[in-house]
């Protein structure tokens, strides 16, 4: 009977758009739960992509922290302490006798003749002063010496005729005595002026400056109209070098000053002659310990005939000395030594990779070198440029020796 009513009033038409909006919102949420659920596997996808990138990345930090804290090493073996010795220690060539040139005398600089590198002969004019005051001191002093020379005439007359009365009985003993202190007040005075010229003639002499020994001229410090003093040590005028032969002073170690004597030969190298050896000898040591730095003070004197050798130039010289008792000692390189408060150590590497530091005593210093006087064995591997942080126990890792050599090419 109702839904005869509601078809009569038209209902009817109502729940047939309800039925259809129904089947569009059941589309809808279908829809919806689709897109959701894609939403969901994309978002676990990138969830999943991302952790898998973090474990990768964790993964790869921890491989690296691993490498980088592994420590790799280089080793050495320490070379048996016989045989003979060399000692390679820095030295600078000096010339055998160098000299600055100063003015014996006061004026200004009227020429000069020699300049830096110019070769000069003993007795050589250098330069030319000019000295007008020197000049007109010697006029003066040899008027001075004339007026002395006149005076002492007139007591030596005066003293003969006072002596000739004397003995006549004429005049007394006193006058006679008076006249003779006149005569040699006279005599001193004559010497005075003449000592004067004299040394003024000599100072005059020094306007021409001369070169004391034959050598090469390495700085000029003065020019033409420069005032210049007698003796002045702020202002040199040259320097004067002999070149050949040269000398060379060293700063031996104590342990190896015993070993080191006149005649021994030393080498000379210099980085500006790659491969070209020098060759000279020890001709002096100071035989005394230098307090404040422990070294033997040594001269060499290197022959330079052909001037190639410059003074001032920077070189090694290397000295082979007699060898000393050196059973049961060995050497390091310098560069393995570890200083620590209880004394040195070397850092030897023992068979499970682990660092052991052995104590060790120093028996003498060679320059690149260490002698050792106890601490080590021939098999020992000794860790060359040690960290100051490595401690005892510490795990390392000796590196690879890198081939230096070409991979020979197959012919295809």
């Amino acid at each position: 009977m109702t839904d005869s009513r509601h078809s009569n009033i038209g209902i009817h038409g109502l729940h047939a758009h309800e039925a259809a909006h129904g089947i569009h919102r059941l589309r809808l949420l279908k829809r919806s739960r689709n897109l959701a659920l894609l939403g969901l596997a994309a978002l676990g996808a990138g969830v999943a992509g991302i952790a898998a990138q973090r474990t990768a990345t964790a993964n790869d930090l921890a491989a690296a922290a691993q490498v980088h804290a592994t420590r790799h090493v280089n080793v050495v073996s320490p070379k048996s302490g016989g045989g003979e010795n060399l000692l390679s220690l820095p030295g600078t060539l000096q010339g055998y006798s160098e000299a600055p040139i100063y003015a014996r005398t006061s004026g200004y600089l009227a020429a000069w003749y020699k300049d830096i590198g110019d070769n000069v002969k003993p007795g050589e004019v250098l330069a030319r002063i000019d000295t007008p005051e020197v000049v007109q001191q010697l006029v003066e002093a040899k008027a001075a010496h004339n007026q002395a020379l006149a005076a002492l005439a007139l007591a030596r007359s005066s003293l003969e005729r006072w002596e000739s009365l004397r003995k006549l009985d004429s005049v007394s003993q006193q006058e006679v005595d008076e006249r003779r202190n006149a005569h040699a007040q006279a005599v001193a005075a004559t010497a005075l002026t003449a000592a004067t010229v004299q040394r003024l003639q000599s100072q005059l002499g020094y306007n021409q400056v001369t070169a004391p020994f034959a050598g090469v001229i390495t700085r000029r410090t003065v020019d033409v109209g420069n005032l210049v003093d007698a003796g002045g040590s702020t202002k040199q005028l040259f320097v004067l070098t002999r070149a050949d032969p040269l000398r060379i002073y060293l700063q031996v170690p104590q342990g190896f000053a015993r070993q080191v004597k006149p005649g021994d030969k030393a080498s000379v190298s210099l980085q500006e002659w790659p491969g070209r050896v020098f060759s000279g000898s020890i001709v002096r040591t100071a035989k005394a310990i230098d307090t404040v730095s422990r070294t033997l003070q040594v001269e060499i004197t290197l022959p330079n005939p052909n001037g190639e050798l410059l003074p001032g130039a920077y070189a090694r010289v290397d000295i082979k000395a007699a060898a000393a008792d050196n059973e049961g000692h060995f050497r390091l390189p310098s560069n393995t030594l570890l200083f620590r408060p209880e004394g040195p150590r070397v850092a030897v590497l023992g068979s499970d990779g682990k660092v052991h530091l052995q104590p060790v005593t120093i028996k003498r210093e060679l320059g690149v070198e260490v002698e050792l006087g106890s601490g080590v064995k021939a098999a020992d591997r000794i860790v060359l440029n040690p960290a100051d942080s490595l401690a005892d126990g510490d795990v390392v890792v000796v590196a690879p020796v890198a081939d230096k050599k070409p991979e020979a090419r197959k012919a295809g």
